[in-house]
């Protein structure tokens, strides 16, 4: 009957694990968390239905649910607006330069050509000076098309071209100057599209002088005429913005929360069903954007949290036990944040603030982390903000956003320095204190001020809310940490005392281990918690560190009194083999006792991958070959947990501070410095995420604690008199 149970129960443990580690449980998981927020949220976003037609008299007055915008009204209102916005013109100044700047270079570029074609004929043979002019000429005007823009070269004939090229030198400046003037002068004037023509012939008469020829006269005109461009543009981007801004400053046409729409008796027309349509009070019209709105918030919410899980560095990123907790707890949280919702419809003035959301934190910063816990409290911020929303259907309440957000994180940052389980209700207190604050500072923002009943009303409710959480947690707490294994504080002090079958086991097979292993975990209890890690953890998984030993006690240097070294009778791989089996030793044991994880992983990773030196040194002594390093090594893992890194290392400084002759506090501070620096540069805390401060902060609390304790064997200064006392103190 006994080995069924035992198979059953087997049978049972298989079972869980194959769920537990099922590669599809993670999106199931959250994807229950999407679907039970979608129904727990949906009556908060749907409006209530009418059934009223068109033409029907109003069997009672009709207000609205919600604030919502009249689009068509709106919309016309800025289509009017838009309407009125007059064409925006720009005087483009800068063209007037441009312009001058152009017939600058037309005539710049005529003189390099007549100076060019001089020195060529100044250095060109007889043949040169026997080519025909027309040729020339024409070569010439060619070059200066080519140079030209193709818009130039297209509105400036070869007329004038030869004519700027035959022309003297003083006719030519006269032509440049007068020509670049009077196009200043008419382009800074507005010249519009429609001036254009008037502007051209404008130019054209300032050009009138009768010091140059005909021909050069008209060729100065061409150009002129052709460097008058409109300077008076229409500003497209401005005159658009100028409309966006008429139509922006158009207030929209709201329906308020609470506006009359129709009177009892009164006909609902057109614009009245209109109306009822747009608050989403009629009953024949399905409006699907609140569904959708309501599917796309939850999934943004679950796609945030679970990113955040699976990239936090908690035990949640890959442990689907811990996740499964985290997800009840969520659930447990939303739950009770609904059914607070409900009791507003009791018309109790701030009752709304009873909500003990503050319990999702204080259980999830407990359980799993402190980070994990300040996250979901904003998504309890998000999810409280439309949960308590029963008065504006469909909107955020960001008075009940505020007051769930600063409830939970002053529940999560309270217990994160301490999770002793007398703290919860202190913690407690302080949501009580925070919740009392914030409702204070809403209520004091408000416009119209509240009487002091409503404010009474809303304190104590707020006061009653952090209560409530730390009575539940503290409640709920002992499921979740039997439930799921958790290594609770509780359970860590149980673990510790003298009367457990594994440490009386120590006790009495291997007392000098036993009496190692308390000194152990006094140093890595003090080392964990000046560095904020957990320090009763370090003291309990100290206790059972050395578990293996028990196996063969005797070959262990603690457990020799009065008695031969066994090890100088056998050979170094067999004293290799012996020594280092005692972690696996002891971590199968811890796990044939079903003790928690967090203990045989310090058990099995707190020698990490060191170096038996002693042995090492001995074989190779012994060997005429070299031996390699890692024949001699422990096989791992290193340290994975700084809780881990920190017993190796107290249980290394607590073995080698005993062969220290005459203790002084410089030699055990070299002492542990040295054995620190060594694991350091050994690669042994590379997986357990320890900084170089923070193992400089473990050596000062290591260097204090055993300061204290070798105390009495430290050397005083001696007097002649009194010498034999401080002897004997030495000795003590």
């Amino acid at each position: 009957m006994i080995k069924l149970k035992r198979r059953s129960s087997i049978d049972q443990h298989k079972w869980w694990k194959q769920v537990r580690d099922h590669q599809y449980l993670r999106g199931i998981l959250f994807f229950a968390i999407g679907i039970l927020l979608y129904l727990l949220l949906l009556g908060n976003v749907i409006p209530e239905k009418l059934d009223v037609q068109l033409s029907q008299i109003a069997e009672q007055d009709i207000r609205s649910p919600i604030t919502a915008e009249h689009k068509t009204a709106t919309e016309e209102r800025r289509s009017a607006a838009v309407d009125d916005v007059s064409p925006v013109y720009e005087l483009k100044r800068e063209y007037a330069q441009n312009q001058v700047r152009k017939v600058h270079d037309i005539f710049d570029l005529v003189n390099q050509v007549r100076i060019d074609e001089a020195e060529e004929e100044e250095l060109g043979d007889n043949t040169e000076t026997d080519r025909d002019e027309e040729e020339v000429l024409n070569r010439q005007i060619d070059f200066v098309k080519d140079v030209l823009t193709p818009r130039t070269s297209n509105d400036i004939s070869d007329e004038t071209l030869k004519t700027f090229l035959q022309a003297s030198e003083s006719q030519i400046q006269i032509a440049r100057e007068t020509t670049s003037n009077a196009v200043h002068e008419i382009m800074s004037e507005r010249i519009s599209i429609r001036d254009l023509l008037q502007a051209k012939e404008e130019v054209r008469s300032q050009i009138a002088i009768s010091t140059v020829s005909n021909d050069l006269l008209e060729a100065m005109k061409e150009v002129a005429e052709f460097a008058i461009i409109p300077n008076y543009i229409y500003d497209a981007n401005a005159t658009e913005q100028l409309r966006q801004e008429s139509a922006e400053s158009v207030e929209p046409v709201l329906i308020r929360e609470g506006q009359l729409l129709v009177k009892e008796g009164e006909m609902i027309n057109h614009d009245i069903y209109e109306q009822l349509r747009i608050v989403g009070l009629l009953d024949d019209s399905f409006n699907v954007f609140p569904y959708v709105g309501l599917a796309l918030l939850i999934g943004l919410i679950i796609s945030m949290l679970s990113y955040y899980v699976n990239e936090a560095q908690t035990s949640v990123q890959k442990n689907n036990s811990h996740l499964l907790m985290f997800t009840l707890i969520f659930i447990v949280t939303i739950v009770i944040m609904k059914i607070t919702s409900m009791l507003e419809g009791l018309e109790i003035q701030g009752i709304g603030f009873v909500v003990p959301v503050s319990i999702g934190a204080m259980l999830i910063t407990l359980l799993i982390h402190t980070r994990l816990a300040l996250f979901t409290g904003i998504m309890f911020a998000v999810i409280g903000s439309i949960m308590f929303n029963n008065e504006t259907v469909g909107t955020f309440h960001f008075s009940y956003g505020f007051y769930i957000l600063f409830s939970s994180f002053a529940g999560a940052y309270f217990l994160s320095k301490s999770t002793r389980l007398s703290r919860i209700l202190r913690a407690g207190l302080f949501v009580s204190f925070v919740n009392m604050v914030a409702v204070i500072a809403l209520l004091f923002m408000k416009t119209v001020q509240s009487g002091w009943l409503e404010i009474g009303m809303h304190i104590g409710f707020a006061f009653l809310s952090g209560f409530v959480a730390a009575v539940l947690t503290i409640g709920l707490l002992p499921f979740f940490e039997e439930g799921f294994g958790i290594l609770s504080t509780s359970k860590l002090i149980e673990l510790s005392s003298p009367n457990q079958p594994l440490l009386r086991k120590i006790l009495v097979e291997a007392p000098g281990t036993y009496h190692h292993s308390v000194v152990v975990g006094n140093l890595a209890e003090a080392a964990c918690e000046s560095i904020g890690e957990n320090g009763l953890l370090a003291r309990v998984g100290s206790y059972y560190h050395d578990l293996g030993k028990t196996k063969r006690p005797h070959f262990f240097i603690e457990n020799q009194m009065r008695m031969e070294n066994p090890h100088d009778k056998i050979s170094p791989q067999l004293s290799r083999t012996i020594i280092i089996a005692h972690p696996y030793d002891g971590a199968d044991l811890l796990r044939e006792y079903k003790m928690p994880k967090e203990i045989i992983d310090i058990a099995e990773q707190h020698h990490g991958t060191t170096l038996l030196k002693y042995f090492y040194h001995k074989a190779n002594k012994d060997s005429e070959q070299p031996i390699p390093e890692s024949q001699f090594r422990y096989p791992g893992p290193k340290a994975q947990t700084k809780v881990s890194a920190i017993v190796g290392i107290a249980d290394s400084v607590e073995a080698a501070v005993r062969t220290i002759q005459k203790p002084t506090p410089d030699k055990i501070e070299a002492l542990v410095r040295k054995i620190i620096q060594d694991k350091l540069e050994d690669g042994q805390f590379d997986e357990s995420d320890l900084t170089l401060k923070e193992l400089d902060r473990v050596a000062v609390s290591i260097c204090e604690t055993l300061k204290g304790t070798f105390h009495q064997r430290i050397e005083y200064p001696e007097d002649a008199k009194g010498k034999g006392d401080k002897k004997d103190e030495r000795n003590s």
